[in-house]
């Protein structure tokens, strides 16, 4: 029993002696703390205390290094990069100027075969940041929505002033208050007109004249008298009577154009007024006209016909819809605006004049089909915009794209992504400062740096 005791001494010994044979034929990749602590050297040396360093080899990591964990061919340190990503590498650990560890860079996330400044990030870190990507997809038109302020007013093809062609005095005002409504042919006052009298007069006696009425045409004289009293704006139903009656009526009443509410009235009672001087104004209030207040930039993107949805204050919560109508053709050069007419309907007339506006106009930005990606995903530097490409398995790959019109949420894509292909539309920023991509959004003059070698120094 002794003897087989002494046997497997022997073997123990001799294996010890060939393994350290062995390391001692192989060249270390570096010396490390025989304590574990985060200690590096290159070539042998001693503690403090007087021990040895510990030499590391290509297929021996370090204690407690990630390497351990996993099968040394799947997952073996290539070289140690630059914790602020700078385009620096070591073979060996070491410390940056402000006492950082540089990150090892493993076999397995070696980024060499693929485009530069491709990062990898693992499945659980981008479950953590709450990674999402969304495809790059052709849109048959983008819509962008363009706002800006305004004021209503009348609308000015429905506004109607009440004037008389003959001087005289206003005897009775049968609307007598501003804001009353009125009716197309509604009697609005009755005036005293010696011009008109006299015109009356003279039709009935040139028309006693001429055989009377009942008898067919009166003549000639009595078909100018009757031009007379319409180029007086006598209406119809004045002369039809004067035909039935044969009298002259003192009074004449002064009837509404059209339908709409009284927005002026300087006309008073017993006052006296010459031709052609205004009695009333009116406007109809069944459309009226928002005049909104649109940017210079965004003149361009406005058509007419397109819908448009005003806010008002004093109407918090709803929404009245509208078409533009016009764009005036100038711009004013303090504000740099152009003014956008849109017609909004006001069936129950509760809008009113001089009442501010927010508008909304859904401009369509572009026209045909165009590659479009999410505006989320768009990381803009102010000298270039840059997007990131999920190229799968935890690699994002940053790409230099141009950039057209933006519409919503969406944003045309001229150059640098394909149909198809996702982008990250959130933790963008997130994913750049953990995987530092800072220098390879910066002219993308960081690369990755070749694998190291057993025979490197550090």
């Amino acid at each position: 029993m002794r003897s087989v005791w002494l046997f497997m001494a022997l073997l123990l010994l001799a294996a010890s002696f060939n393994a350290h044979a062995a390391d001692e034929a192989r060249t270390p990749l570096y010396y490390q703390d025989p304590g574990g602590a985060p200690y590096y050297a290159a070539q042998p040396r001693k503690t403090a205390d007087g021990r040895d360093y510990v030499p590391i080899f290509e297929d021996h990591p370090p204690s407690g290094d990630k390497a351990s964990k996993t099968p040394a061919a799947e997952h073996r340190v290539l070289y140690y990069r630059n914790p602020m990503g700078l385009p620096d590498t070591s073979p060996a650990p070491k410390k940056d100027s402000m006492g950082m560890d540089y990150l090892p860079v493993y076999a397995d996330e070696d980024t060499s075969g693929d485009p530069r400044g491709t990062v990898r990030i693992s499945q659980g870190r981008i479950q953590t940041l709450g990674v999402r990507t969304e495809e790059a997809v052709m849109r048959p038109t983008l819509t962008r929505t363009i706002r800006a302020t305004g004021a209503l007013q009348f609308d000015e093809r429905r506004l109607a002033v009440v004037t008389t062609k003959a001087s005289g005095w206003i005897e009775h005002l049968m609307v007598a208050a501003t804001g009353d409504p009125v009716r197309r042919g509604q009697v609005l006052a009755e005036i005293y007109a010696p011009d008109l009298v006299a015109a009356e007069e003279e039709y009935l006696v040139v028309a006693r004249m001429g055989g009377g009425m009942a008898h067919g045409d009166p003549g000639a004289l009595t078909a100018a008298s009757l031009q007379r009293l319409r180029a007086l704006d006598v209406p119809d139903e004045e002369i039809a009577r004067l035909r039935k009656t044969g009298k002259a009526q003192r009074l004449i009443a002064v009837r509404a154009p059209a339908d709409g509410v009284v927005i002026e009235k300087p006309a008073q009672e017993g006052m006296r007024i010459e031709a052609g001087q205004a009695l009333y104004k009116t406007a109809d209030l069944s459309d009226v006209w928002l005049i909104a207040e649109v940017q210079e930039q965004d003149l361009g993107l406005i058509r007419p016909g397109q819908s448009a949805t005003a806010q008002f204050v004093a109407f918090p919560g709803r929404a009245f819809e509208g078409k533009v109508d016009f764009i005036y053709p100038s711009l004013s050069p303090e504000t740099r605006t152009a003014r956008v007419r849109v017609v909004i309907p006001n069936p129950d007339q509760v809008l009113r004049a001089a009442m501010y506006a927010s508008v909304e106009i859904a401009a369509e930005a572009t026209e045909g089909p165009m590659l479009a990606i999410p505006a989320s995903s768009v990381i803009d530097s102010g000298a270039r915009q840059v997007v990131l490409i999920d190229r799968g398995e935890g690699r994002f790959e940053p790409r230099n794209v141009r950039l057209g019109t933006q519409g919503g949420d969406w944003v045309q894509a001229i150059e640098g992504v394909k149909p198809g292909e996702k982008v990250v539309t959130s933790a963008n920023f997130l994913i750049d400062a953990e995987s530092n991509l800072r220098a390879a959004l910066q002219g993308f003059a960081a690369s990755n740096a070749p694998a190291a070698t057993p025979g490197d120094r550090p």
